[in-house]
């Protein structure tokens, strides 16, 4: 089992700026893919971000291309999302999913709120 916790979320004002955190442990060798959703009220989760565990390879929502960026540290089995300029549209309960040998693992989300 792969247990992931998040952390970092909470109220921010727009155009603010905020740094999720996705700490893993368990059966961590072998995770291939991290990944960031999002899922605000009344909508299905959506993907944000994700990054690959050997080559580094990320990939991004359109949505925020050039506002986030999402990072790891393998050393602390810890991935990240460094989230800035953010809008009201970005408030959701963000959450980390791990995908290894063709299993996936969610953690329990964090919340988002962007307003003034």
């Amino acid at each position: 089992q792969v247990r992931l916790v998040e952390s970092g979320g909470g109220l921010v004002q727009p155009g603010g700026s905020l740094r999720l955190s996705c700490a893993a442990s368990g059966l961590i060798f072998d995770i291939s893919v991290m990944s960031w959703y999002r899922q605000a009220p009344g909508k299905e989760r959506e993907l944000v971000a994700s990054i690959t565990n050997t080559s580094g390879g990320t990939n991004y929502a359109d949505s925020v291309k050039g506002r986030f960026s999402i990072s790891r540290d393998n050393f602390k089995n810890t991935v990240y999302l460094q989230m800035n300029s953010l809008r009201p549209r970005d408030t959701a309960v963000y959450y980390c999913k791990a995908f290894r040998r063709a299993s996936v693992y969610w953690g329990q989300g964090t919340q988002v709120t962007v307003s003034s």
